[in-house]
């Protein structure tokens, strides 16, 4: 059963409660808005964040293709155990075992991914600038066609009089 905003917050007024209907203790900081018409959708989008924050090697680490391709079946059978509560204990236990044993490969993709990130903000940014001036310009070129057309429409007009 779906909640609205303000019956979240009045069932959190201190920021935790029980549900309505199952009495489990909820906590208002685990509530998020749904971005997804179906909720198992939204479920896995959020897991599959969470699994690939630990998850987060990429092709180049791997020496092979077949490797990589074996690292992503794993990941893909982590993010379908979780969401669709599979043999959850194991699982769980694999995450933190595999995050364990990587630690400085993690902390090493997350440093590149977070630089990465940086770059293509400034390359955005870039275009935004570029888009801007462009816009101005083409702004500018209108109005001066426009002050062109009132000079020559006066000209002619003056033609006319005289």
């Amino acid at each position: 059963m779906g909640r609205c905003e303000s019956c979240v917050e009045l069932l959190f007024v201190r920021g935790a409660g029980n549900c309505q209907e199952c009495g489990t203790p909820l906590r208002k900081s685990n509530f998020r808005v749904q971005l997804f018409e179906d909720p198992a959708v939204d479920k896995e989008v959020e897991i599959r964040k969470k699994v690939l924050k630990i998850y987060n090697k990429r092709e180049d680490d791997f020496p092979s293709l077949r490797e990589y391709n074996d690292f992503l079946e794993e990941v893909e059978e982590i993010v379908f155990n979780l969401t669709n509560n599979v043999d959850l204990e194991n699982t769980k236990r694999k995450m933190e075992t595999y995050q364990k044993e990587n630690k400085e490969v993690i902390q090493k993709n997350k440093i590149k991914l977070t630089r990465e990130q940086e770059e293509l903000e400034e390359v955005l940014e870039a275009e935004r600038q570029e888009n801007e001036q462009r816009r101005l310009l083409i702004q500018k070129e209108g109005q001066m066609q426009q002050m062109l057309k009132r000079k020559n429409k006066q000209e002619l007009l003056d033609k006319l009089l005289w």
